[in-house]
Parts: structure tokens; sequence; C-alpha cells
């Protein structure tokens, strides 16, 4: 195969080195320069397929002045291929301006298929797949993620997010607070590789589960959430409505629906609603 100038968009394995296309390995081999969001790391699964080519890092902190190096490198004649830790570039991971700039030099990008957690997870997720929204991390600091959360509590696809092992457990709070106990979630884990984990269930029971397993708080992880469903009969569970209409016995029903949302971790709008739909 002979490479034009361009730079290439490279996928490399999430966990199971099997998954590396044999494209990808042509193109890393015949090309100048890869670009890797970290030599040692990328050194390792380089050197494993026998890809001798010379790598050079490009990652959060350097990519901008970075780019412009490689673009010398394209207008000289040499092709270069962008390689992430693992994964397809620039999802969550560094690219965007460099292949930003490539294009503003009038230089093509050419983009791999290949492996993509996120995409990965979804698949076998059981959730709806015809819409979604990829959300990349979630804040680290709770009021950000609640904040994020709120933004997205209305959402009606699918949402997917990665998160790291020692956030997890106070990400599915947050969701739990800001989307609702009762939202299915499922939370795949170390995806391709040997403990691949796939957790499904309310948004409390994955909780739960996670909290009471420290094996489910290490490796690498992609959350997703079922979009919101405006379909009251769907989002408020028997057992919140019969909440509902004993307080409203006592309660004017604005207040029974508040102190139900709470109780259950639903939206007191939607409560309220459904209360005034059966004339509580």
């Amino acid at each position: 195969m002979d490479l034009s100038v361009a730079l290439y968009i490279v996928p490399t394995p999430i966990g199971n080195l099997g998954d590396i296309s044999s494209r990808a390995i042509e193109v890393l081999n015949q090309v100048a320069l890869i670009a890797c969001e970290d030599t040692r790391h990328s050194g390792k699964l380089l050197s494993h397929f026998g890809i001798e080519t010379r790598k050079t890092a490009l990652h959060d902190h350097n990519e901008r002045d970075r780019a412009q190096w490689i673009i010398q490198k394209l207008s000289a004649g040499e092709a270069v291929a962008l390689i992430s830790d693992a994964g397809t570039p620039l999802i969550s991971d560094p690219g965007y301006h460099l292949v930003s700039q490539v294009r503003e030099a009038g230089f093509d990008v050419i983009p791999l298929p290949g492996p993509c957690a996120a995409i990965t997870a979804l698949s076998a997720s059981g959730l709806p797949s015809d819409r979604f929204s990829f959300e990349g991390f979630l804040p680290a600091k709770e009021k950000g993620r609640l904040d994020k959360l709120n933004e997205l509590s209305e959402d009606p696809r699918t949402l997917i997010f990665y998160e790291s092992p020692h956030r997890i457990v106070h990400s599915l709070e947050s969701i739990v607070t800001a989307l609702g106990a009762e939202r299915q979630v499922v939370m795949a884990r170390e995806v391709t590789k040997t403990f691949e984990t796939f957790l499904c269930g309310t948004a409390a029971e994955v909780l739960t589960r996670v909290k009471s397993d420290a094996n489910q708080q290490k490796g690498e992880i992609v959350l997703m959430c079922h979009g919101y469903r405006s379909d009251v009969e769907d989002e408020i569970p028997a057992v919140a409505m019969n909440t509902l209409k004993l307080l409203s016995e006592e309660l004017p029903l604005k207040k029974a629906a508040a102190i139900a949302a709470q109780i259950h971790g639903l939206k007191k709008n939607a409560l309220y609603k459904q209360g005034l739909d059966l004339g509580l």
C-alpha cells in the first residue's frame, strides 16, 4: 500500500491486542512519524507488532505547538499517524487542535475505523442506540458534576460517560441525585479485557453493587444512562405513586410531590403533574 502525504487517525486496541486491524499495522509501519499521546505507553504496543517507526509525543500540554512542527513534516512530504493510548484518537483524547490545524494547512486527514470504548460498550448495553450523546468525563467536583447532570436530566438520548475508578461511586451518587434512583444505568468495566463486566439496573441498584464490591471500582469504565422518558407511567414507579397518594391525604399536593420526589429520587414536577392528572 502506497500512502498519501496525509495525517492518518489510527485507532488502537482498548484492551485486546487482537482488535487492531491489518490496515492500522500497515499504516503505522509505513508513515514517517507516529504522534503518540504517551510514547512510552504506545512503545509497548508498537514493539509487540514489530513497528519501528519514529515516535513523537503529542498530548494536551504540547498539542498546539507540536501541530505546527507536524505540519512542517507533512510539507516535506512525510506521512504522519496519530494514535492515543487506547481506542480512537480525539474521543476524550488529544488531537482536535492538530486535526484542525492540519486541515487549515491544506493537508488531508484520513481516518481509519477501529476500537472505541464508548461505541463498543453501547452496542452491548441493551440501552437505546438509535440516538445517544457522548459526554466524556463528568466534572471531578460534586457541584460541577451535578450541574452537568441536571443539564442533561431531560435529554431523551442515551447518555455515555467515561469515568475513572476512584470517582465512580461519587458519579453514581450524583446520577441518583440528578437523574433519579430509578433511571436505568449500565456500567461497562474493562471492555474487551480479561475482567470485562457489565452491571445493569437502576442507578440505585448499580450504585449499591459498586459500593459493595471493590473490584467494580477498578479499571476503565464506561457509564451509560437511559435517556429521559416523558411517558410519566414509565418514569414513576408504583411505589412512588403510592407514597404520593398517602402523603396527599395529609398535605397539599405540591408539598406531597416534593417529599415523595426526595424519598424516591424522582423529579417533583413529574410527580406533581401525575397527581393533578389523578385528581389528588
